[in-house]
């Protein structure tokens, strides 16, 4: 089956997931935290040589998350494909990642926020900790306010999304907190995960329109079943015969 082009609009974020071939550690083994140290500082590096605006990230075991506005269509793959090149020269040899990266394109105002949310619970959903800030491989300590904004790496830009959140560090960071603690209902989690694993744009009808003239193919999924057949044409009745 042919590759899906790359969904990409301009000023437009995206949530993109790649995993590793093999995990870092096992689920029974300590946290690898040299290793994600390692891999965290590619990433940052990564992402401001490309002028990748990065709004939210984690690392996990077996997998790295970012949700970035990159500044061109190639520009989010070439970070990727920096810090899998790094991995495989200096980490393990072979195979990096299992396949390529998935990722949405995400209405801004109102996939965003959930989608940070999303991605900075992972850890707490996957079992590593039991609060999202409790975790250093993501931006939840920036958002939660446990890294002080004015000391935040320059690689961390906090989406628009975010600042409306409140007029004050604090109150962003106080409404922020309870997003988190509160998390997502099923039904979000659902469809984010499902347009970052079907690589399409999430968002309302008028979004998805404007990002249908920006691609060159679907930005959906369509609807589940065979396509209608048109009904055949009705045979006109035939004229009346002049025959007794």
């Amino acid at each position: 089956m042919a590759r899906l082009p790359r969904l990409y609009a301009p000023d437009t974020p995206q949530l993109a997931q790649v995993g590793f071939a093999r995990p870092l550690a096992l689920p029974s083994q300590p946290t690898p935290s040299g290793r994600l140290n390692v891999l965290a500082d590619w990433v940052k590096e990564a992402a401001l040589n490309e002028k990748v605006a990065v709004h939210g990230w984690v690392l996990l075991n077996d997998r790295l998350i970012l949700l970035a506005t990159p500044p061109g269509p190639a520009h989010l793959s070439k970070v990727i494909q920096a810090v899998g090149r790094r991995y495989a020269t200096r980490i393990q040899h072979g195979r990096v990642f299992d396949g390529r990266y998935r990722s949405a394109l995400l209405q801004p105002g109102v996939w965003v926020l959930p989608a940070l949310v999303w991605l900075e619970n992972l850890p707490v959903r996957l079992h590593y900790v039991d609060q999202a800030e409790q975790w250093p491989w993501s931006s939840a300590r920036l958002h939660t306010g446990h890294v002080a904004t004015r000391n935040h790496a320059p690689w961390e830009t906090s989406h628009r999304d975010y600042w409306a959140e409140g007029n004050t560090p604090f109150d962003r960071q106080a409404k922020y907190r309870q997003r988190l603690q509160i998390g997502l209902p099923p039904r979000q989690i659902m469809l984010i995960e499902r347009a970052v694993f079907g690589q399409w744009a999430l968002g309302d009808d008028a979004f998805l329109q404007r990002m249908q003239m920006l691609s060159s193919r679907r930005v959906s999924p369509g609807s589940p079943g065979r396509p209608r057949k048109e009904a055949p044409a009705s045979t006109p009745a035939a004229a009346p015969s002049d025959e007794a």
